[in-house]
């Protein structure tokens, strides 16, 4: 009997989708995945037009990071695979589950120099996590199923699907059992594992005779939705959490137990740090922001290492004791190890509780007060914080871009929830995340309060997808740091060379509320701080069209970093201050 269910290889990618409950994509076509398209037109794929696929990335990389499901790209070949790489390595570094569909060349001509012709899979295969190339258009549904598998198991990552155009535009007849799939691979983690037990009693043992210990948590601890475990362990065992600007979130901002950041920048974290005991670092990869360039912690120091990737514990800091496992699961065997000194860990470490909200208000009355409420203008970058802090919902979000607005973000931003409210593009950090980031996280919580923090220089780079979002009728909120000027290059070059001493970072002056209206979009201008408050319940109001505050800043470059102002730093030489 012949096989009626005959279909393109195209269709066959968007039935693997559509099996995983998959959506939103983002993609931008051409010739080689025509049949993919038309079969998401027909099968009700929900794709969407992007103006430039490093946006699409971008954009499901913060869905993956908000949502815990799989983000979705295609690109066709050449510049539109190429585009996808800053996007893709932000995935890979930062452990987003993702695929990506590229479309490559006819394998009649490969290598005669068809149109856009590129070897994509060598320039492609260091940025992701795995690259399966579709050979046999038969193997369609095995390749797809192994995509999500690698995507969403260990450290979570992008998966690239290569497949050339005569497999796209090909015929084959599939039952309808070929497109099976196990629901556990649609979101990660799909898999965990857990510490061994001798190293695990070790690492109890340890915890359970310091006097000081602290619980360093980075962006693994949302990747494994770990937040619930990060509350009950350092509740149950009296521990003070600190946490990266990945991390942020780990546990509630607000908590007497927070620490807040540690590393390059921090409140009072780096003091404790340094006078801890035992240090247990879990979901974190210690890199150079986390480590102060490898400072922190210091050589010596007790540290217990607690990551599902082993290869990184002892890629920058030797530990005590590793526990190979999902941060999930190894707190709360640890908690469940400890729970038999638990009450006296409570009792022994009351004082050392006691200093961390003490000494938090001392940072925020007498070190930060005075930016974090200023009146001045151009308006403090902290002010702008400050009032994020009074009127973004609990439930919101706030994605931020690379460089300057993730760092003020992430040291004055407060989660008031355990979850991860804040979303910074720390994998890799480019500048460019702020407006595709933001309208992937309205994906993944629709009727949440999402905001975008972006500079201009950042803003400048993607400004086209505010077409894009108003096409999508998402209700996002940009708010464009505008001090013309590559904020981060000038104030490093202010440190490094003093004042007046800049050379290609200055921005022409540009009034981006105005650049939103034209492109059919809301924008309002703030020049004072005192209209910050109804500039933000104003965009919070649009809910079916993007708004873009532009938040006039400091020009002032020594001012323009969240450390005290640089002009008393001394640099010495192999610094990185700032």
């Amino acid at each position: 009997m012949s096989n009626t269910n005959e279909m393109t290889g195209g269709e066959a990618l968007v039935r693997m989708l559509l099996a995983h409950n998959a959506g939103p994509m983002f993609g931008m076509g051409g010739f080689q995945l025509l049949p993919f398209y038309d079969a998401a037109r027909r099968l009700g794929l929900d794709h969407n037009l992007i103006n430039d696929e490093r946006c699409a990335v971008f954009a499901a990389d913060a869905y993956a990071k908000v949502s815990g499901r799989v983000g979705l790209v295609d690109a066709t070949l050449g510049p539109g695979a190429t585009n996808l790489v800053t996007g893709l390595v932000e995935a890979l570094n930062a452990g987003s589950p993702m695929v990506a569909i590229i479309g490559d060349a006819q394998r009649d001509h490969a290598g005669k120099n068809m149109t856009q012709e590129t070897d994509q899979v060598s320039i492609l295969r260091p940025a992701c996590k795995e690259l399966l190339r579709v050979e046999a258009i038969q193997r369609i549904p095995e390749i797809m199923r192994r995509a999500f598998e690698v995507a969403t198991s260990g450290r979570p990552g992008p998966v690239i699907v290569d497949v050339p155009e005569d497999i796209a535009h090909g015929l084959y007849g599939f039952e309808e059992s070929d497109f099976a799939v196990d629901p556990a691979h649609e979101s990660a983690p799909a898999i965990r594992c857990r510490p061994a037990a001798e190293p695990l009693a070790k690492a109890a043992d340890l915890i359970a005779a310091a006097k000081r210990p602290i619980l360093l948590c980075g962006g693994g601890i949302h990747i494994s939705q770990a937040t619930e475990a990060v509350t009950r362990f350092a509740q149950e065992n009296a521990i003070p959490v600190a946490h990266t600007m990945s991390g942020k979130g780990a546990i509630a901002c607000t908590s007497d137990l927070s620490a807040g950041l540690f590393g390059r920048y921090d409140r009072i974290a780096n003091d404790l740090i340094a006078a801890s005991d035992c240090i247990i670092v879990a979901g974190c990869k210690l890199g150079e922001i986390a480590t102060k360039r490898f400072t922190i912690p210091t050589k010596g120091q007790t540290v217990i290492h607690l990551d599902n990737v082993p290869e990184e514990m002892g890629r920058t800091y030797q530990p005590t004791v590793k526990l190979w496992g999902d941060a999930r699961e190894g707190l709360d065997d640890l908690c469940d190890a400890l729970s038999g000194s638990a009450a006296e860990q409570r009792k022994t470490r009351e004082s050392y509780l006691a200093e961390i909200p003490a000494k938090m208000k001392v940072w925020h009355d007498e070190v930060a007060a005075e930016r974090l409420y200023s009146e001045e203008t151009p308006i403090n970058m902290a002010r702008l914080i400050t009032e994020l802090n009074n009127h973004l919902p609990e439930d919101g979000h706030l994605i931020a871009d690379g460089g300057f607005a993730a760092h003020w973000g992430g040291l004055l931003f407060n989660s008031k929830k355990a979850r991860r409210t804040f979303v910074p593009d720390r994998g890799f950090a480019s500048i460019g995340y702020g407006l595709p980031g933001a309208m992937g996280a309205q994906l993944a919580n629709r009727d949440a309060v999402v905001v975008g923090l972006t500079g201009d220089g950042g803003f400048n780079m993607v400004l086209g997808e505010l077409e894009t979002a108003r096409r999508m009728k998402l209700g996002v909120t940009v708010i464009v740091v505008n001090n013309a000027a590559s904020g981060y290059v000038k104030a490093l070059q202010h440190l490094m060379y003093g004042e007046g001493n800049y050379q290609s970072s200055d921005l022409a002056e540009t009034n981006y509320a105005k650049l939103a209206d034209a492109m059919g979009c809301h924008g309002i201008r703030v020049e004072d701080p005192s209209k910050l408050a109804d500039a933000l319940k104003e965009a919070f109001a649009e809910t079916d069209r993007p708004s873009v505050i532009d938040v006039m800043v400091t020009r002032d470059p020594a001012k323009m970093l969240p450390a005290v102002d640089n002009r008393t730093v001394q640099v010495k030489k192999g610094d990185r201050v700032a």
